[in-house]
């Protein structure tokens, strides 16, 4: 692992020169990200105001349009949720699988030092049901990691289709509202979104949803409708993986030229990623993985920003997904699974690889990985994926991309 560590810095690192470089912008030390806006002391800009809030559906809740996501150590990072509060990042997202339980426990050793914020955050986080169907004594043990008597929303993690949303599960749902443990209900999703969202539209007890959701996707004309489906029936939509981050690693010249363009007009093109889903009214809050103040700080910025992208901003984006359309995973993961009569989970191995090639974060990849099903990584380099290449409409590189996986995560 620490080799691929050192190599993956040193990428890194040489993409952060050449960009700045050809952006014209002087790079710093202190493990600072490139493209991040400064003052003219070289500092890094802070939000002049908190971040906007945006109403959550139908249930008369406004949060904050910019979440932090709990996929980190806040064990050891409790100057974030300070900060998060500070700056007005009042949805905290978290999972009880998260670090092991660590990062829900980090949150609530917060609420337990600082028992008045409790009221200030609108606190989410998931039970999977691949860890089994015991959701009441799990829940239980997440309110006490959490040091809470209840959590705002509570999402089903990861549903591959709407059929995972059981009948059950809304008279339990129900029953854990009126017990005052959830005050909310509903699930998030990497795979078949589109279909996720209809099936939700149409499911009353359905009250917030997070999905994948980026500049890449929200044109798609079957997502724009499932989108507004959700939206009219009231349902509170969170996007995530708003970066569009893919699991091939792949230079390409408008990338320089969409970071050059952003910075000259006072912002980068991360922030410009998320900006095109702001754009998006009908997207209550972003989640964004925030593992440093560098970072929230940047993207809180970005959301106080009130400058709309122009129409040939938008182009450049589109100009980007299109020339990176093979790097990219859309989440129509029924598509290869079914060629391949569901044996592998390919969808969820190819988010792995987006957390390698995207995030850096092997260690997560692995975290990810070791969820799916026992038989997944003696079956990558077993199988022929041709017939998932075939089914693929991105033309992803299946088969080169699941041996990939086979070295990189088991």
């Amino acid at each position: 692992m620490s080799s691929y560590r050192n190599q993956s810095a040193k990428s890194n690192r040489r993409d952060f020169f050449k960009k700045a470089a050809a952006i014209g912008f002087g790079a710093t030390l202190g493990g600072l990200s490139f493209g991040r806006p400064r003052t003219a002391e070289g500092q890094i800009a802070l939000p002049k105001e908190p971040v906007p809030v945006r109403p959550f559906g139908r249930s008369g809740v406004k949060v904050s349009s910019l979440s932090m996501g709990g996929m980190f150590d806040i064990l050891t990072n409790r100057l974030m949720l300070a900060k998060a509060l500070e700056w007005g990042v009042n949805y905290w997202d978290t999972a009880e699988g998260y670090g092991g339980g660590r990062s829900e426990t980090g949150i609530g050793r917060w609420f337990s030092r600082n028992p008045a914020t409790r009221k200030q955050v609108f606190l989410v986080t998931k039970l999977s049901r691949r860890r089994g169907d015991d959701f009441t004594p799990r829940l239980e043990k997440c309110l006490k990691r959490l040091h809470t008597d209840y959590v705002d929303l509570l999402f089903v993690h990861g549903i591959r289709g709407i059929a995972d949303m059981e009948p059950w599960l809304e008279s339990w749902s129900k029953d854990m509202k009126q017990a005052g443990k959830i005050k909310l209900f509903g699930f998030s999703t990497h795979t078949n979104m589109e279909a996720c969202l209809e099936g939700a539209a149409r499911l009353p007890w359905i009250d917030g949803i997070m999905f994948t959701y980026n500049y890449r996707l929200m044109h798609e004309p079957r997502m724009r409708a499932a989108v507004d489906a959700c939206y009219r029936a009231g349902i509170g939509l969170t996007a995530m993986k708003t970066q569009g981050g893919g699991p091939v690693m792949s230079g390409s010249a408008s990338e320089i030229e969409m970071a050059s363009r952003f910075m000259q007009k006072g912002f980068s093109d991360h922030q410009a990623k998320l900006m095109a889903v702001w754009e998006d009214q009908r997207i209550a809050c972003i989640c964004s993985q925030m593992p440093n103040l560098t970072i929230m700080a940047t993207n809180a910025v970005a959301a106080v920003n009130q400058t709309r992208l122009s129409r040939s901003d938008h182009a450049m984006l589109a100009r980007y997904a299109r020339e990176t359309r093979s790097d990219y995973c859309a989440g129509c993961g029924r598509l290869c699974s079914e060629a391949l009569a569901n044996r592998v989970p390919i969808n969820d191995v190819m988010r792995c690889l987006m957390y390698v090639n995207a995030y850096q974060d092997l260690e997560l990849a692995r975290i990810t990985f070791n969820c799916l099903p026992a038989q997944t990584g003696a079956l990558l380099t077993r199988l022929n994926f041709s017939a998932a290449e075939r089914s693929c409409p991105r033309n992803l590189p299946i088969g080169r991309l699941m041996r990939e996986a086979s070295v990189l995560l088991t």
